[in-house]
């Protein structure tokens, strides 16, 4: 299992860590942002194909913010993909 810390940018979370093995994520976590929204998204993810997230997730804003911290994981995911 590899492991990847990413840390973001343009949005309330610092970083976002997570586990992945063949193309799939496991054990994502978020540092700050919205807490509730976050553990959601981890619990969606869990087990998911990164590219798929990917293309459901992918430019995701928020707010008036041009990203978000959904968004921000695509990146994260795309840097390993």
């Amino acid at each position: 299992m590899n492991h990847k810390i990413y840390k973001t940018q343009g949005v309330c979370s610092k970083q976002i860590e997570f586990d992945y093995e063949d193309g799939r994520v496991y054990n994502v976590k978020f540092l700050g942002g919205c807490p509730g929204n976050l553990k959601a998204i981890s619990k969606l993810v869990d087990g998911a194909k990164m590219e798929d997230v990917v293309k459901i997730l992918e430019g995701n804003t928020c707010g008036n913010r041009p990203t978000s911290c959904a968004d921000q994981l695509t990146k994260a995911f795309k840097e390993v993909l």
